[in-house]
């Protein structure tokens, strides 16, 4: 049975920046990214696409994560929270049903806490990747951002996942980049949109299909962006990498998509 979501929503949260080394082997220079949400209205319920930052570090971000403040500088005002940004469009985080966490780096996880209620989804081996490396000098890892949800409602996914049932929205089994990485597929009227999510970080490492550095699995990694270029193919897909800022620029966001 064949579907569609009724509208895709980018959300603003905090940019990060940080040196382009970084984000992609071989990379130059310095570059500010952004830090999105996804919100996706279907029949069957609203679909978020990861948290964004830890609400508490609006305003404060450095105080809040003071450990990474040699690895990148963080703007996040309050409005930029994953919560205002659903206030900004009529939604309360209650009304959220479903939460894909693409991964589980801090920049993802900061606001699963207001998402208790929801049905969450991770990939498997995640939430014990996150409690291996919770003390990785890199620390991009955060295991208090998943307090109070052992007893949540979570689907873990060993390949791709079609959270309807109707291909409207797709959980694209990507790992590399972590054991459970994701991406997702969603499919609107009028086009289908396929975020990477940090399967890449940059166009430039999509287009020469590159590793981060910190990457776990690099072999792995590149066969993930491979793998995604062949159904972004298949189903017509764009190709939104949602930490590039050309990206979020040239899908002019933030907006709603359908």
């Amino acid at each position: 049975m064949a579907g569609t979501a009724g509208r895709l929503w980018a959300l603003a949260g905090a940019t990060l920046t940080m040196a382009r080394g970084d984000l992609m082997t071989g990379g130059t220079g310095v570059v500010r990214i952004p830090v999105p949400t996804f919100l996706v209205e279907h029949a069957g319920g609203l679909v978020l696409l990861d948290t964004g930052l830890a609400p508490a570090a609006a305003g404060d971000p450095a105080g809040h994560y003071p450990d990474l403040g040699e690895l990148l500088l963080i703007d996040y005002p309050p409005e930029r929270t994953v919560e205002a940004g659903l206030s900004a469009l009529g939604f309360r985080c209650s009304d959220v049903t479903h939460v894909v966490l693409s991964h589980g780096h801090f920049d993802h996880t900061g606001g699963l806490g207001l998402f208790a209620h929801a049905r969450l989804y991770r990939g498997a081996g995640e939430l014990q990747h996150v409690r291996e490396h919770a003390n990785d000098p890199v620390r991009a890892y955060r295991i208090d951002d998943f307090a109070g949800l052992e007893t949540a409602d979570w689907i873990e996914f060993h390949d791709d996942l079609d959270v309807f049932g109707d291909g409207a929205v797709r959980i694209l089994h990507a790992p590399g980049h972590t054991p459970g990485n994701a991406a997702l597929l969603v499919k609107l009227p009028t086009r289908s949109i396929l975020l990477t999510a940090d399967t890449v970080h940059l166009r430039q490492a999509w287009h020469d299909e590159v590793a981060m550095p910190m990457d776990p699995d690099h072999p792995r990694a590149r066969a993930s962006i491979r793998r995604l270029k062949e159904i972004a193919a298949a189903t017509g897909a764009e190709v939104w990498i949602p930490h590039d800022p050309d990206d979020w620029r040239g899908f002019g966001a933030p907006g709603c998509y359908r």
